[in-house]
């Protein structure tokens, strides 16, 4: 049976390159003890020179491997190093990989010394070199280095387990099936003992089990069929299940597999998208991988809970993994969760030289092979992001796809109109929303014969191009939208109030478009977390604030535009865009008042006064499910006083949320919080930390910036600087462990103005 060794800890690094170390042990006046997931050097926030992390780093780590490993195969298996990865055991060089964001293996089996301590070697070239997508030209988004994902020790029998691919072809008819294509490896001649047997597990009960197949070939494909009882993977209910696959001779177990998947079919369509036969318009947001200081090297427990952020708080139901695969832990949380994900091969515009070529279609191979039994993966992006036509490259790209994959959709992510259509979905980065100043587009965006010139004007009727228009074919196609808004109007989140209010309408205007347009499947915006990036790009500090969330995944107000969309029953949202303050706009005054909310009515109270029940404005925003409430009538003077102000939210006539804002706010608590208290040990865990400076009320102050001090004890490490200022009234930092079981203690201290705070977690 296969054995499986996490190799995350004892590993030593040094950041340079020196050739003749590679055949060297640990010198540990040289190389400092780290753990995996790992960046070659930790940055600023922001203002840091984007060439800090382009250099080649050694990690060395001693490997014990057992004497009874004689005999079997060793792989070495890593998820990701950036970007080209060579590996030597004992100073002769095992293999080597291109490409930053794919997984790999390297044989050991030769080279290994059984019984006693090997020298694991890697060396990590992360500088951006021109033969490895995304590289040769600028990039819109930081790459970091090192080995930054997860590395193990594989030992398996000389024949064993490889690919696998679970399909469950009608998974809508009333009895169903399952389908395991099945790759072995380290056939020989003589195979005639060898056989498979599939068990199709839900939990811990047994749903149905094949005998015993006999190995004809290093491919074969094992089925279950007239499956009863079968539950499908919803959006709503993510219902997985587990293939088992066990390989024996002559009836003794020498590996075993086990592969999670779920049963489900998702089709685009030229009217939209359908999951099981439901029309469903998919909400959704781009994802960066990335981090404030440790770039990319995030552990399990952070990617999984980026999958939460977007489902969960967001309300989202669909994820693109910009511009590169993501961790499979993201995706195995989206599995779990119901949350959909376009999935895309590595690249941003430029495409390079045949080599480079070459790179880009084994990237699509290997994020297919990695990822196709995810059930939340709906459509392979196999094309480089926003690049111009290459049709020999695509059309490879594409068959290669749907070759590895015949289940899935393909896109390519485009932003020229007309661009040759090779994949299944006209898939299209559509920034032509502007915020109302596109009056003088209207006859090209819109379809001459229809287009009536007193639209446009405020540009909530062109929030986004119809698909005829930008496809210039002369039939219907799928069509979904990849990106909006971003760099059209980068956002902070502590700007002034007309610019953030702004910024979550633009968001809404394109989703009511969307949601009004039958031929479009859906709109994923750009995007959900503030990004470090080159100094080609972004607002000059390395940052480029374009998403809903800042980079500590903290939400703007255009946040709750997603949020808002979401079921009642799910969550009940009632967000008003105000500081409320009379001055903070131009000229003065909060009107229009915008509130994003779910509610049926929002009651709105100034002082002793109230003013009205208001509800959504479905005039301005007739597609969208919930649109925002939009108060107009709140008038006065200069020189009048100022008011509190009280907004409650009805639903079915009942009051369900209320919210209070004061006209004198002044600092009350500094809240400190953990997204967990409980942390695991071994492999290094983390937990986000988040401080908000509070008024009377509960509302961040958000103009807040003084500075916080953080002290950590125990057995855990502060991920940046101890010292920090509040950013618009909060800042997060993330606490990681050391490996260890024990507690760790956290102390937030401020000015005179608030207590300490201290909070504790628990690593077990």
């Amino acid at each position: 049976m296969r054995t499986i060794l996490p190799l995350n800890d004892q590993w030593f690094y040094r950041p340079e390159y020196v050739e003749s170390e590679v055949n060297s042990g640990i010198d540990v006046n040289r190389y400092e003890p780290v753990l995996l997931p790992h960046t070659n050097v930790e940055l600023p926030y922001n203002y840091f020179d984007d060439k800090a992390f382009q250099f080649i780093s050694t990690y060395k780590r001693k490997l014990d491997i057992p004497a009874d490993a004689k005999g079997k195969r060793l792989y070495v298996d890593f998820e990701g190093v950036m970007s080209y990865a060579q590996v030597y055991l004992n100073g002769v060089k095992a293999g080597e990989h291109k490409g930053g964001y794919t997984p790999f293996s390297i044989e050991l089996t030769e080279l290994a010394e059984y019984g006693g301590s090997n020298m694991l070697t890697v060396v990590a070239d992360s500088t951006e070199r021109d033969d490895i997508p995304p590289f040769g030209a600028v990039i819109d988004y930081l790459t970091y280095g090192g080995i930054y994902r997860e590395v193990q020790l594989r030992v398996v029998e000389s024949v064993h387990f490889g690919a696998v691919f679970v399909q469950t072809p009608e998974a809508l008819a009333a009895s169903k099936g399952v389908r395991v294509a099945v790759g072995l490896e380290g056939m020989d001649a003589k195979q005639d003992d060898l056989t498979v047997a599939l068990r199709l597990l839900d939990g811990d009960s047994l749903k149905a089990e094949t005998g015993p197949t006999a190995v004809t070939a290093g491919d074969m494909t094992l089925e279950l069929k007239e499956l009863n009882g079968i539950q499908l993977w919803e959006l709503d209910d993510p219902k997985l299940y587990e293939a088992e696959l066990t390989l024996l001779r002559n009836g003794e177990a020498l590996d075993q597999l086990i592969v999670r998947f779920g049963f489900r079919e998702a089709e685009f369509q030229p009217d939209g998208f359908y999951l099981n036969g439901r029309k469903i318009k998919l909400l959704g947001l781009n994802r960066h991988q990335s981090y404030p200081y440790i770039g990319y090297a995030m552990p399990k427990r952070a990617q999984r809970r980026d999958a939460d952020v977007l489902k969960e708080e967001l309300g989202l139901n669909m994820v693109r993994t910009s511009h590169y695969p993501q961790s499979r832990h993201f995706l195995d949380r989206c599995d779990e969760i119901g949350l959909l994900v376009f999935e895309e091969i590595p690249g941003w515009q430029h495409i390079g030289g045949e080599a480079w070529k070459e790179q880009a279609v084994k990237d699509v191979e290997d994020m297919i092979i990695r990822d196709r039994n995810h059930p939340s993966i709906v459509i392979w992006g196999v094309r480089i992001n926003e690049s111009q036509d290459d049709h020999d490259l695509y059309a490879r790209t594409n068959e290669l796809a749907h070759k590895l994959d015949p289940t899935r959709a393909t896109g390519g992510v485009r932003y020229i109109a007309g661009s040759e259509l090779l994949e299944d979905v006209y898939t299209m980065n559509d920034f032509v929303h502007d915020g109302g100043h596109m009056k003088y587009l209207a006859k090209e965006i819109r379809n001459y014969d229809t287009y009536d010139d007193t639209e446009g004007v405020d540009g909530e009727t062109t929030g986004l191009r119809q698909p005829s228009f930008v496809t210039k074919l002369d039939h219907p196609v799928p069509y979904l939208v990849t990106e909006y808004n971003g760099h059209m109007y980068p956002t902070k989140r502590f700007d002034q109030e007309e610019r953030v209010m702004e910024h979550a309408l633009r968001h809404t205007r394109v989703q009511n478009a969307s949601y009004a347009d039958e031929g479009i499947a859906g709109a994923i915006g750009w995007c959900a977390f503030d990004y470090n990036t080159h100094a080609d790009f972004g607002s000059g500090d390395k940052i480029c604030y374009h998403g809903v969330m800042d980079m500590f995944r903290l939400p703007k107000f255009a946040a709750n535009v997603y949020r808002s969309q979401k079921r009642v029953e799910q969550e009940i949202v009632m967000e008003p865009v105000t500081y409320w303050s009379r001055g903070e706009r131009n000229i003065g005054g909060v009107v229009p008042l915008v509130v994003f909310t779910n509610c049926d009515e929002v009651e709105f109270i100034y002082g002793d006064e109230r003013k009205g029940v208001y509800r959504p404005n479905q005039e301005k925003y007739p597609a969208l499910p919930h649109p925002p409430v939009v108060i107009d009538e709140l008038t006065g003077h200069w020189g009048m006083k100022w008011e509190d102000a009280v907004f409650i939210g009805y639903v079915e006539g009942q009051e369900v949320i209320r919210r209070r804002y004061s006209r004198n706010p002044v600092p009350t608590e500094l809240r400190v919080t953990a997204d967990d208290t409980l942390l695991e040990a071994g492999d290094w865990d983390v937990t986000r930390v988040v401080v908000d400076a509070l008024d009377e009320y509960g509302n961040v102050l958000p103009f807040y910036a003084d500075p916080v001090s953080v002290e950590v004890e125990g057995v855990g490490e502060l991920i940046g600087p101890a010292s920090l200022s509040l950013i618009g009234g909060r800042i997060a930092f993330w606490i990681r462990t050391q490996g260890e079981a024990g507690n760790i203690r956290v102390k937030v201290s401020a000015l005179s103005r608030f207590n300490p705070q201290e909070l504790s977690i628990l690593v077990k």
